[in-house]
This record gives C-alpha cells, structure tokens and sequence, in this order.
C-alpha cells in the first residue's frame, strides 16, 4: 500500500472505516531508550541497564519504556498519510490502549492503523484511529488502542 495524501476533511471523509496502511519498520535502540529516560526522568533499570535486565528480566534484555513506544505514534503515522493544507494538528485523545507486549532493545516495530470515523467540528477534522503497533517477527503486538488526532484545515 502505498502512502496517502489529503489534503481535506471530505477527502479524510473518503476514508471512514478503511485500513489506512502500514509505516515502515522502526528500530528501537538503546540510545532512544536512554534519551527518553533522561527527557521523562524514568530511569527504571529495566531500560537502562543492560547488564541487569539480560539476567534478571524474562525478556533477557532492556525493554523501551511503553510511553516510548506511544510517543513514536505521530512519526510513523507521517508514514502512512501526509495530511496537507493544515494550519495544525494536534493530538487530542488516547480513549484506549492496551499494552500487550514488551519491546525490546533492537527490536523493529511498525504501525497499523485504520480510520474509525471522522465528524467535522464546525471545520476541524476529528479523526479516531485504531492502531497496532507491531513487533517484527511477533505474534503479539507491543499495543494496541484508539487514538484521535484533530486536524485543522486551510480554508
């Protein structure tokens, strides 16, 4: 599949209830790891110590911090769809997300998503998406949920 562009709410419209595509893979690395415990002040040791998470973790190794994970939502949704002719987008709303799986260190992730439903608030596109996000070579999914991004278009 190919990646989307719209450039208006009745074009998102077109959309309501389809599979919108897949990003590309995403390596998650130590260094990420690190760099997001330092922004979020979470320096739990199941993501900043190698040595410790490799024998005493099940995953036998550093795992990204789940927030990671969601925060990676915007970039690899540009991936999917360019959304064109906005004065902004703003992230409005998680109304749910379950995690499923650890990511460990290295590990590829990617993004699924499908467009739930669009409604038009007085000129704002409100978009819900459902969204995976998939772990390479994994049965289980590091999460799944609905997200609603709001999408102000140019006149």
């Amino acid at each position: 599949m190919s990646k989307l562009t719209i450039r208006s709410l009745e074009e998102l419209e077109q959309y309501e209830g389809a599979e919108m595509g897949i990003s590309d893979y995403h390596t998650i690395t130590q260094q990420q790891i690190n760099q997001f415990a330092d922004a979020t002040l979470d320096h739990q040791w199941i993501h900043t110590d190698a040595e410790r998470a490799a024998t005493e973790t099940p995953f036998k190794a550093t795992i990204a911090h789940g927030y990671l994970t969601v925060s990676l939502l915007p970039y690899l949704w540009q991936q999917i769809t360019t959304i064109e002719n906005l004065k902004m987008q703003v992230n409005y709303e998680i109304e749910s997300l379950r995690f499923n799986q650890a990511v460990t260190v290295d590990s590829e992730v990617r993004l699924r998503a499908k467009l739930l439903s669009v409604k038009n608030l007085r000129g704002i596109a409100k978009a819900r998406l459902e969204v995976t996000l998939e772990i390479k070579d994994s049965k289980k999914p590091a999460y799944t949920g609905i997200i609603t991004f709001l999408y102000h278009f140019n006149e």
